[in-house]
């Protein structure tokens, strides 16, 4: 086949390129020659030298950059975000075998649909002995609380996939079945985004099918279930710490899904609503992407904190259609797998198109003592979902990877546990090229394939999920962490239609609002205003001390004292350190400096609630929840202020907090400048001037009570950036009635409490509120006391418990707020829609 090309650069391109002993190679046929099919993408990638072909798919990892495409590894301490890992040759099938395939992916699809109907319905396989009651029984999947509910629309399953895999002898056989909520579709489209992106010729002359046709089908299935007029349908999710959060928010970003988590929904009277800034929001339809133990905590896994109490009596009244089934994950046991043949020929008359890998359930004696006599030649794994000591989490235990010790230990647990282990067959996985910088090497892969139940049939989509291994090992049942994932090309006939998601432009809906917020998300990003804000704060006094102690002055050291003891009235320090503070004689300057630097060194490095380094957990792990929501750069300048707070230890302290301030300032212009000002945008705004003026107003308690000196009164300026504009004011030197009017009266600082306070009330003005005739709701009435105060007050009246009462309101502020949008204990009632 080489000789049929005219590209030199093709053989160096395929030096070393070797299938791999024993196993099926995508590119090559065991007789050495290429595949038709793949000749466009090796010439394609032949055209140039390796550095340009290089820097082709470079444009591909941009394009997952720029994205912001990520998944969490657990394997590390608390979770770490990595970049999407993307293998740039794309798997390329031929239309002809794709039909088979699809054919296949259908007719499973059909079966594991009517085992689930008859499970959860009468159970005839149980009862005429198809299926071993203890496959069911003891399977933690299996959901007894659904048993006899049928589903909205009548289906169990409505998004289905298979992990395939191609064995030796070049067939393609099920590995695995994903039937609980099938992960990948949205990094599938990711991949074809970026692949198309690098080689966009390649991909329109090789007239790929397109994915989003699939998408299209999925979101008119889930439309047509939920069978109301405008009905909202959400996707449900674990939540940020999940490893597929991102392809969450991006699936329903894409299928115009409202994003939420258990939180943000409630059950009552048997219905289903969403949790919104503007109350209860009735929803329809969930696509579910937490594993059915976890979703509601009434009658399934108590401990779940994740779930929606009360869904499972929403679907026995068939109020909510779910995709899928809180039941759906029974099947994809591999205790399962061992009886599909029998089923498929019971149940459609049929054997299965795709066969799955030979599986043996083990908790019957005459299967036992044949997995015994072969027991070398085969695999052990966890007949269930749950983990067996002793074997592999990653996949199965083949049998003669191990030492004798080993195998004496197989063998005890498949003595010990027969009813909870299979056997299976060792599958040896078929390779495919994998592009390394200068060449291409064979490499392992799986492919996971989706369908979706529509009201004419199942609909499969044209091409999928590909996982690469890294290592060369064949017989791998499953990828491991480390490994990569490729583009899915299943090629057609002719030119493909150009089908899209997207209206055509003449007929585009113009949209200026995103829809409902969640309360949770407004909840989260006026914490994240507040978390950033406080630190802020923290930061103006951290830098303003380091300034003022180095001065060395006993006066200027009494104003560091008062702002050292309110850096540990605010948690930032350990409030039980004993400050050295002489008045006279030797050392009366050198020891309130060494003091302040501890203090300071303990709130930039210490781990008190109020300290820089939990403040910035917080905002960040704050801003992990409502990624969707911000901008790439803005959620890059969380994670760099975070990185900073933990590699700057060896700078010095006023050099660290103007380092962290210019980040946060930085950050306050992105979301300042970038987001649109709609509802989310205000929560942000509001929790910055709630957290402002609640912290002006402590500082001014702290540092301009009648008795306070020149130095602390200087000291309240700079901490409130104050300086220039009040040594632009007077002429005169530092007095108090000034400093108070400007930090706190003068509505045209935007530092001072009154400027807080006026926006605090201009952006709960435009929030939705309960309104009653001839009445003003409780916010309204707060927020125009507080402004018309601030407002009226002249600096003469400032009074130290005028200060603390101003605080406190503030504060009762927050948490009618919080009643309000958030936990809406007394609002929901008032503006939920009505049953229907």
């Amino acid at each position: 086949m080489l000789a049929r090309s005219r590209n030199p650069n093709l053989r160096s391109l395929l030096a070393g390129y070797k299938p791999l002993p024993g196993a099926a190679d995508e590119l090559m046929t065991p007789a050495g020659e290429i595949r038709p099919h793949w000749l466009p993408v090796l010439e394609e990638i032949a055209s140039d030298k390796p550095e340009a072909i290089s820097q082709r798919f470079s444009v591909a990892d941009r394009q997952i950059k720029n994205s912001g495409v990520y998944y969490r590894v657990y394997d590390t301490p608390g979770g770490s975000d990595r970049p999407w890992p993307l293998s740039h040759v794309p798997l390329v099938i031929p239309h002809e075998e794709w039909r088979g395939i699809a054919a296949g992916i259908t007719q499973r699809a059909q079966l594991l649909e009517a085992v689930l109907s008859d499970l959860y319905g009468p159970a005839n396989l149980v009862r005429e002995g198809a299926l071993p009651a203890a496959v069911i029984a003891g399977n933690p999947d299996f959901q007894r609380a659904i048993a006899g509910v049928t589903p909205l629309g009548g289906e169990h399953l409505i998004v289905y996939a298979a992990d395939l895999g191609r064995g030796p002898d070049g067939r393609w056989w099920v590995l695995k079945d994903r039937a609980q909520a099938p992960s990948g579709m949205g990094y599938a489209l990711e991949n074809r985004l970026a692949v198309s992106a690098a080689l966009p010729s390649l991909y329109r002359d090789m007239h790929v099918e397109r994915l989003a046709g699939y998408f299209q089908a999925m979101r008119s299935s889930l439309a047509a279930k939920a069978g109301r007029e405008g009905s909202r349908i959400g996707l449900l999710t674990p939540g940020p710490a999940n490893e597929t959060y991102f392809e969450h928010a991006y699936l329903a970003r894409y299928l115009g899904l409202l994003l939420v988590e258990g939180a943000d929904l409630t059950v009552q009277d048997g219905i289903v609503y969403v949790r919104t800034i503007e109350g209860l929001k009735r929803i329809d339809a969930i696509v579910r992407r937490l594993d059915a133990d976890f979703a509601d905590p009434l009658e399934l896994n108590a401990s779940s904190r994740i779930g929606v109490p009360g869904l499972v009596q929403a679907l026995r009244q068939r109020t909510i259609a779910l995709a899928n089934s809180l039941g759906a994950g029974l099947v994809e046991a591999s205790a399962m797998l061992a009886f599909m043949p029998a089923l498929a020929r019971r149940l459609l008359g049929q054997d299965l198109l795709i066969p799955n890998v030979a599986t043996w359930w083990c908790g019957e004696e005459s299967v036992r003592d044949e997995v015994e006599r072969n027991f070398d030649r085969l695999a052990i794994l966890p007949a269930f979902s749950r983990h067996i000591e002793g074997l592999s989490r990653n996949g199965a235990s083949a049998v003669s990877d191990h030492d004798e010790e080993g195998r004496a230990r197989l063998r005890q647990i498949l003595k010990a546990r027969p009813l909870e282990v299979v056997a299976q067959e060792v599958v040896r996985l078929s390779t495919m090229p994998v592009w390394t910088g200068r060449r291409l090497e064979p490499h392992p892969f799986s492919l996971r394939v989706y369908a979706v139940a529509t009201p004419e049939g199942w609909r499969v989509m044209h091409g999928g999920f590909c996982r690469v291994g890294d290592n060369d090992d064949p017989r791998a049942l499953s990828m491991q962490h480390g490994g990569r994932s490729a583009d899915v090309w299943v090629t057609s006939e002719g030119p493909v239609d150009h089908v899209t998601l997207l209206p055509p432009p003449g007929k585009v809906a113009i949209k200026r609002r995103l829809g409902h917020l969640p309360s949770r998300a407004a909840d989260n990003l006026f914490w994240l205003g507040r978390y950033l804000e406080r630190a802020e704060a923290t930061l103006r006094v951290v830098r303003t001390v380091s300034e003022m102690a180095a001065e060395a002055d006993e006066d200027v050291a009494q104003a560091t004292e008062r702002l050292t003891d309110q850096l540990m009235a605010w948690g930032a320090a350990k409030s039980d350190r004993e400050t050295v503070r002489p008045r006279t004689g030797k050392g009366a300057a050198t020891a309130p400096v060494a003091a302040a630097e501890a203090i300071l060194r303990d709130v930039l490095n210490g781990e008190e609630i109020g300290g820089i380094p939990s403040l910035i957990r917080s905002a960040a792990r704050t801003a992990s929840s409502i990624r969707e929501r911000l901008s790439r750069d803005a959620t890059q300048a969380i994670a760099d202020l975070s990185a900073m707070v933990q590699g700057d230890r060896d700078l010095q302290v006023a050099d660290r907090a103007d380092r962290y301030l210019r980040t946060i300032a930085a950050l306050s212009g992105l979301t300042h400048e970038n987001m649109n000002r709609l509802a989310g945008w205000r929560f942000l705004r509001i929790g910055q001037h709630l957290e402002r003026a609640v912290q002006t107003c402590r500082l001014a308690r702290r540092l301009a009570d009648p008795s306070a000196s020149v130095d602390m009164l200087d000291a309240l300026l700079r901490v409130s950036d104050s300086r220039i504009t009040y040594r632009a004011r007077y002429l005169m030197g530092t007095l108090r009635l000034p400093v108070l009017d400007l930090v706190l009266l003068d509505d045209g600082n935007p530092r001072s409490a009154a400027f807080q306070i006026i926006r605090l009330a201009e952006h709960l003005d435009e929030l939705p509120r309960v309104v009653r005739e001839g009445e003003v709701d409780p916010l309204t009435r707060t927020t125009r006391l507080l402004r018309a105060e601030i407002e009226t007050t002249e600096a003469s009246d400032v009074e130290d418990r005028m200060i603390l009462s101003l605080e406190n309101r503030l504060l009762a502020l927050s948490s009618d707020i919080t009643a309000r949008y958030f936990n809406q204990i007394e609002a929901m009632a008032e503006i939920a829609e009505g049953l229907g």
